[in-house]
């Protein structure tokens, strides 16, 4: 597969457009890499200067504190797969399978891209499920709410949540059925791996079959 893929983030989330220049680039590149490698909690802008051969300085001109610059993933991240939902979907009429392939997406391993990607995308993944949480539970998350940063998670929600209407038009609760299954296949394909207690995987079980059916067993017991 040869593209690539370019997505307008929330100018409110950096203090210099990451595009607009080589070194902007390789400071979210690198981010990326960092993260999956070290963990949020470990990763720096210092270790991140160091990776690129540059100074924090160069980097607070572009981020204003390491929250934001994972925000900023983050929103890239949602919607690339806000974009890989709906180029999925639009040859698929049946609502059922539609939801099937949703949670397909949502638990694979993603591939090793084989041409432009801008990012990684099985890291990105991986950041997804281990650190997304830590994007929204902060103290000043009204704030930040507020300058509409969360857009591009609340729109996969909102095209997964009409896709269920679609199922069941007097489901009162799409919204909530749609951000629980994005965040239950985060969590249970952490604990799979790391908590296996806090599941019912098998030792012997992929993790990502596992969360799968578990989902398509939940949804589908909920939706009828």
């Amino acid at each position: 597969m040869e593209y690539q893929l370019n997505f307008s983030v929330n100018n409110k989330i950096y203090i210099r457009d990451p595009e607009s220049s080589e070194l902007g680039k390789e400071i979210v590149r690198k981010a990326i890499e960092l993260i999956y490698e070290v963990g949020y909690e470990h990763f720096t802008f210092k270790k991140l200067a160091l990776e690129i051969g540059t100074t924090e300085a160069s980097i607070y001109r572009y981020f204003k504190n390491k929250h934001l610059l994972l925000v900023y993933i983050l929103n890239w991240y949602w919607s690339y797969l806000e974009y890989l939902v709906m180029f999925q979907l639009k040859n698929i009429g049946d609502s059922k399978q539609k939801i099937r392939k949703i949670i397909e997406i949502l638990t694979r391993e993603m591939p090793i891209d084989s041409g432009k990607m801008k990012y990684d995308i099985p890291y990105l993944n991986q950041i997804v499920i281990t650190e997304s949480s830590k994007g929204y539970l902060v103290k000043e998350i009204k704030e930040i709410n507020q300058a509409e940063v969360f857009k591009p998670f609340k729109d996969l929600c909102n095209t997964i949540a009409n896709i269920i209407l679609e199922l069941d038009s007097e489901y009162p609760y799409p919204h909530s059925l749609s951000s629980m299954l994005i965040e239950t296949s985060h969590n249970q394909q952490f604990f799979s791996s790391h908590l296996k207690r806090l599941t019912d995987v098998k030792n012997d079980e992929d993790a990502s079959a596992y969360v799968a059916a578990y989902l398509e067993d939940l949804v589908f017991r909920v939706l009828g």
